[in-house]
């Protein structure tokens, strides 16, 4: 994959997470570095920022995050509904790799307070 691809690759994952308070850690200038939740001037500005964001793996699915994946599968031959997709994105999963890629940090435990209200 080249260098492009991979920033073209998170430039979309980014943008998709928008609406989903997805935190990013970002390089910048001599401020070094900060986190912050993710917003337009990051994807904007992310060359500049050099931000990534943080991401949970797929492996740190809990059981009732199971049911509720497994319950997307249920649509009639379509694969990856946009509700699906979207799902994952507000979980803040890295469904695309980008923690292996280098492109994304992994999430410490916690982080993401995703208590059902």
């Amino acid at each position: 994959m080249t260098q492009e691809d991979k920033e073209l690759l998170l430039l979309k994952d980014l943008s998709a997470r928008l609406p989903y308070g997805t935190k990013v850690r970002g390089f910048i200038g001599e401020k070094g570095e900060c986190d912050e939740i993710l917003g337009c001037v990051h994807i904007i500005n992310f060359y500049a920022y050099d931000c990534k964001p943080y991401l949970r793996p797929m492996s740190s699915m809990t059981e009732e995050e199971k049911e509720e994946y497994q319950a997307f599968f249920n649509y009639d031959g379509v694969e990856y509904p946009e509700e699906y997709i979207d799902w994952l994105n507000a979980h803040h999963f890295d469904y695309r790799g980008l923690i292996e890629k280098g492109l994304a940090l992994e999430a410490p435990k916690g982080m993401y307070n995703l208590n059902k209200k």
